[in-house]
């Protein structure tokens, strides 16, 4: 017999919660459903554990470059594992139990712990239940990919989810891969005291960056210690005592390289294999994701897909953002939906990565006229007075109307810094309004309008 709901929620993630805490509000009888833990990759495994493990990395450097600014500190700098995993354990505890007090205070909210799966457009199978709801909102976001590799299944090897219970100092750390996760966990166990080496399959680190954002990036963490293998495959996997040796192919070239531990940050893959989506008349693209149209609905009447599984974005900020447009639709009335939203994101090793808009591949490639301009960190009086002079600032605008197209902002503060564009973009504010307001001195801000002032012609 099926039990009735006015919603169901499927994952508990960036916008699930969120969203079954506005509809329970409004009286509204909810089933939210998650397989593992409130909060999603975000709290227990993404932004809130790593950018914890992250400060901790960064006390560390502090402490061994303490002498560069006149501060002595007695006997060398060490570094206790189980006492950073206790520190990042902490803060997520609380996160996590702060969400879970607040959904166990929605008295129309009811929280299923299980695996929920379609039996129809208008029913939810969990363990022994059915469920059925006019309007089902899937959240169910993305795991790790695992490589095919030989001999993998036959080794100790760590994702993005297993690192975080790690409690122990690497003594060779090889990561897979050489984006966004692989460069910060690199240059956090760099700094904790491993030797870590990076494989990357293509050219570059960040390769979604402009080349010069990605040489920066590259310089930032080789020097620190970090090593990269570019253009390189993975071509077998064996143990090694008790760590692993991964073979290697370059070119023609064959190699193998030994270490302690292994990291795969190879990519991840949107969750849907166990939602029974056939059942609910849906199918995900080529590339795994449920397609959805500007208001996240899918083909199906009443079915909405928000965060990583939609494909409309794979940042907690954009499934929150998701959320906010959801419950605009649903709830309010509404018609906001993702149409014109500008692409933001942060990539967090220190100094951090602000991105917003297109790249300069971008611009280049869609044949507009524009301007850029580019100014290294050194010239901020910020980052020199801090000692932290790596990086760089870059800006594309429009010729003809002024408006800022994109910007990367790699530098001390650059991940709050490129906020102060970002609302110029949605405001369609030219980017002269900036250079004609006074800001404060000393900040990294404040040169801004210097930067625009260098605008050429982009060739």
């Amino acid at each position: 017999m099926s039990e009735h709901f006015d919603a169901i929620i499927i994952g508990a993630g960036q916008s699930g919660p969120f969203l079954a805490a506005r509809l329970a509000e409004k009286n509204k009888k909810v089933a939210l459903i998650e397989r593992e833990h409130l909060g999603g990759t975000c709290v227990n495994d993404g932004c809130t554990p790593t950018k914890t493990l992250v400060a901790s990395a960064r006390a560390a450097w502090t402490a061994r470059h303490a002498a560069d600014y006149g501060v002595k500190l007695a006997g060398p700098v060490s570094v206790d594992m189980k006492a950073v995993k206790a520190r990042k354990d902490k803060v997520v505890g609380a996160s996590v139990q702060s969400l879970t007090d607040w959904i166990d205070g929605l008295k129309t909210l009811e929280f299923i712990k299980g695996q929920g799966a379609f039996h129809s457009p208008t029913e939810i199978r969990v363990g022994k239940r059915t469920l059925t709801a006019p309007q089902i909102f899937i959240n169910t976001g993305a795991s790790p990919i695992i490589p095919p590799w030989p001999g993998l299944n036959d080794v100790p090897y760590l994702t993005n989810s297993s690192m975080m219970d790690l409690d122990v100092l690497p003594g060779h750390l090889i990561i897979v891969g050489a984006s966004y996760i692989a460069l910060e966990f690199a240059q956090m166990y760099a700094r904790f005291g491993s030797k870590v080496t990076v494989i990357a399959h293509g050219s570059r680190p960040a390769s979604r960056e402009d080349e010069d954002i990605s040489d920066a990036i590259r310089s930032i963490l080789e020097g620190e210690g970090v090593t990269f293998l570019f253009d390189t495959k993975v071509e077998a996997v064996a143990r090694a005592g008790t760590g692993v040796l991964l073979s290697l192919k370059s070119g023609e070239r064959r190699a193998s390289v030994e270490g302690s531990h292994l990291l795969l940050a190879v990519g991840r893959t949107p969750n849907t294999a166990d939602l029974n989506l056939r059942a609910a008349g849906l199918q995900v693209d080529d590339r795994g994701y449920i397609p959805v149209d500007d208001h996240l609905r899918t083909k199906v009447d009443g079915v909405w897909v928000m965060g990583d599984v939609n494909g409309r974005g794979a940042f907690t900020h954009t499934s929150y953002n998701d959320f906010e447009i959801v419950a605009d639709n649903v709830i309010d009335g509404g018609k906001r939906s993702i149409a014109g939203r500008v692409p933001v994101y942060g990539l967090f090793i220190d100094p951090p990565l602000g991105r917003i808009g297109m790249s300069e591949t971008e611009v280049r490639k869609s044949g507009r006229k524009a301007m850029m301009a580019t100014m290294p960190m050194s010239k901020v009086a910020r980052a020199r007075e801090r000692g932290e002079t790596q990086g760089l600032m870059k800006v594309l605008v429009d010729a003809d109307t002024r408006r800022i197209l994109g910007a990367a902002i790699l530098g001390i503060g650059g991940d709050e810094v490129v906020h102060s564009l970002l609302q110029l973009m949605a405001a369609g504010t030219p980017y002269t309004t900036m250079m004609e307001t006074v800001h404060i001195h000393p900040t990294v801000t404040e040169l801004l309008p210097t930067l625009f002032a260098g605008l050429k012609p982009l060739d």
